[in-house]
């Protein structure tokens, strides 16, 4: 397909940051094809496009990675690899977030509803579950923890189930994050002179603890994709599986960590920086 062919697993891994503009580009073809077919479904319509768009990448890029497993034996050296493919996935998913931001502060409101009204509802649900009758940030901060961990487990099921799967998972989260910051971009223009100091300030101030959430995100969607990808190749039960499903392990603690990391961060460092 024509998205397919714009940049493969191995170039994205020299220039990542290219990543930015190819997400930008799978998701704003992604809302007009869904304003213009779908217009009614057109807020979810438009995270299955751009996910239609990232599949084939993502999966080229599990199959590299498991690649690696057989071929590698140092963890220390597998990790510095996996995170090559990690760094260009980040990028992607920030440029997916910052198109549906773009639009969220571009496109007139009356278009929101259909485009953008599930995002909403599961911004307000999550604003209501975390501090809704929660006082206490310890409390809070066991909710945004759990939750999390909550998303981790989907992401780990939907890759070893789907292989790719988990860039469902990641580009709804990027909808809604990006929602979120248009949003947030609207509301408070007033307060500021320029987009030039708005837009920085919406984007940090969900982006200090997303990029560590996202990682966690990505880094078990990875893990998950490779050992689904194993199980293909029938090497279940070899020491090469064994070698592969350690490195998963690996990514997925290491995953816990970075989403120990952002809780912490989204309590107690956000709100006293915003």
């Amino acid at each position: 397909m024509v998205l397919e062919s714009l940049i493969s697993p191995l170039k994205a891994e020299k220039k990542p940051w290219d990543m930015l503009f190819h997400g930008f580009l799978y998701n704003t073809i992604a809302i007009f094809l869904a304003l213009w077919i779908f217009e009614q479904y057109a807020s979810l319509v438009m995270v299955f496009l751009t996910v239609i768009a990232c599949v084939p990448l993502m999966y080229s890029t599990i199959k590299i990675e498991e690649k690696k497993d057989i071929t590698i034996y140092s963890e220390k050296t597998l990790l510095k690899e996996h995170a090559k493919a990690l760094s260009f996935f980040m990028y992607l998913f920030l440029g997916i977030m910052l198109s549906v931001s773009l639009w969220y502060v571009i496109l007139p409101t009356s278009i929101h509803h259909a485009l953008f009204s599930i995002q909403t509802e599961t911004i307000e649900a999550i604003n209501y579950q975390i501090t809704g009758n929660v006082t206490q940030e310890v409390s809070i901060f066991l909710k945004i923890f759990l939750n999390n961990m909550r998303v981790l487990v989907f992401c780990l099921l939907f890759a070893f189930i789907y292989g790719a799967g988990a860039i469902f998972i990641l580009t709804w989260n990027a909808s809604v994050i990006g929602v979120a910051i248009g949003n947030f971009i609207r509301s408070n223009i007033g307060k500021y002179s320029t987009y030039f100091h708005i837009v920085p300030l919406a984007v940090l101030r969900y982006m200090t603890h997303g990029l560590f959430e996202i990682g966690a995100y990505f880094m078990v969607g990875l893990a998950g994709g490779i050992i689904s990808i194993a199980v293909i190749r029938h090497d279940f039960g070899t020491k090469r599986f064994e070698h592969i499903l350690l490195d998963s392990v690996d990514l997925i603690i290491l995953s816990i960590v970075f989403l120990l990391i952002a809780a912490i961060t989204e309590v107690y460092i956000t709100p006293a920086l915003f």
